[in-house]
């Protein structure tokens, strides 16, 4: 999932709400001008803002309007405005963990087949397409945008001040499974005991899980496989072991406190998708240039995150809301998002595309990141996510908190964890 920059979000928001406005008090279409207002709605940054002014200058007719919330308002926003009935933009990205549910208020959206979406369907990696459509193919709810597949990223100085391995090909060697990192951040916390290894446990875990093709739910009939799927449980076992040693700083992503533990270089090393590259350069600052790196995971794959486009039925316009979704996730568009904004496109001809696989990022060391990035791309097996998954999802990471804190036991913390993921599927 993206919770991207808060400072932009809090520019963009204003931007929004004073578009909004204007465009209320001019009229309903285009300010007063003649011209066809579409409502983009996103969460965090999606790189559209230079997209927008292309798409106009192309489209003389189109005026677009930018609404941009957090993560969690955006999709219960959503949720609240499909079920009255009103309030929805025209074009609404959804992130993939809320795929399944939306997928079963299809009945609100509009079916992007009937616009001629299927005839595209092979510019997306197969998997990518299949998230975004009804089991049987019939309903296209959405087009792709990004996804996330994972790197890691690593403190190189501070490898350097246990011992380990700094160049990204050796470091990878280190851990070919996450059995193999769990003892590596032995090796670092006992070399290193004024650093932790990892940001922390919740990261690890969902980067264990996202490998697997079920965690939470089954993918033949949605039920909730938690309790009983070896994946979830070894993946939880791991960053849970991490955990209760202390070897993580116990930050949660994009905070204040993540912010200051990159700064200050807390922790060596954190999964990374593309988009979070950004992020880390922003909290890390200049001081920090050159001290970061990238290599690949244990396995080498993994999603996390990515998005869609969806058209709720509520837009006066969906033709042409079709339209800008379609013409925003081409792949020459998304190739475009990656080189100014680092956001990992989800089509083949986008990111096996020279300028993508030849991109480096001189913060990272130089690293290789869209060779590093489209070679996990290549290998990555998503998992399913199941119609209640934002529901049951944060109850384990919620566990592995406690077990963090001291709190619980790692087999307490499960166990309660599985309990409340039964409670909320009832």
């Amino acid at each position: 999932m993206r919770r991207r920059r808060s400072r932009w979000l809090a520019v963009a928001a204003l931007t929004s709400a004073v578009s909004v406005a204007l465009a209320g008090c001019a009229g309903t279409d285009g300010a007063g001008s003649g011209k066809i207002d579409i409502k983009v709605a996103t969460f965090g940054e999606f790189g559209y803002e230079q997209l927008f002014k292309e798409y106009e200058a192309q489209h003389p007719n189109i005026h677009l309007v930018s609404q941009v919330a957090d993560f969690e308002a955006h999709h219960k926003g959503l949720a609240t405005q499909l079920a009255g009935g009103k309030g929805a933009a025209d074009v609404v990205a959804v992130e993939e963990q809320y795929i399944p549910q939306f997928l079963q208020s299809r009945d609100k959206f509009v079916n992007l087949a009937d616009f001629g979406a299927k005839d595209l369907q092979n510019q997306w990696a197969p998997w990518k397409w299949e998230q975004g459509v009804s089991k049987d193919g019939s309903f296209v709810l959405g087009l792709g945008t990004d996804m996330g597949s994972l790197a890691m990223c690593y403190r190189r100085d501070l490898f350097a001040r246990a011992g380990l391995p700094t160049e990204r090909t050796e470091v990878a060697k280190l851990w070919p499974t996450w059995e193999d990192f769990a003892r590596v951040a032995d090796r670092f916390s006992a070399a290193v005991p004024d650093a932790k290894f990892a940001d922390s446990a919740g990261t690890i875990y969902t980067a264990i899980f996202n490998q697997s093709e079920e965690n939470f739910f089954s993918k033949a009939d949605d039920s909730l496989i938690a309790d009983r799927n070896p994946n979830l449980r070894r993946a939880f076992d791991i960053a849970a072991s991490i955990g209760a040693k202390g070897q993580t700083a116990r930050v949660t992503s994009y905070t204040q406190g993540w912010n200051v533990a990159v700064k200050q270089g807390s922790f060596a090393v954190m999964n990374c998708p593309a988009w979070m590259l950004e992020q880390i350069r922003e909290a890390g600052g200049d001081g920090n240039k050159g001290k970061w790196d990238l290599t690949t995971v244990p396995g080498n794959s993994g999603n996390q995150g990515g998005s869609y486009l969806t058209v709720p039925k509520q837009g006066a316009h969906p033709k042409e809301a079709y339209e800008v979704a379609k013409w925003l996730t081409a792949p020459e568009q998304q190739k475009k998002i990656f080189l100014q904004s680092g956001i990992l496109p989800s089509t083949p001809a986008a990111y096996q595309d020279p300028e993508v696989i030849g991109k480096t990022d001189p913060y990272f060391s130089d690293a290789p990141v869209g060779q590093i990035y489209a070679s996990s791309a290549d290998s990555l097996r998503p998992n399913y996510r199941g119609a209640k998954d934002s529901v049951v999802r944060p109850k384990f990471g919620q566990a592995l908190g406690r077990v963090e804190d001291g709190k619980q036991s790692a087999d307490q913390a499960w166990d309660e964890a599985v309990q409340q993921a039964r409670d909320a599927v009832r």
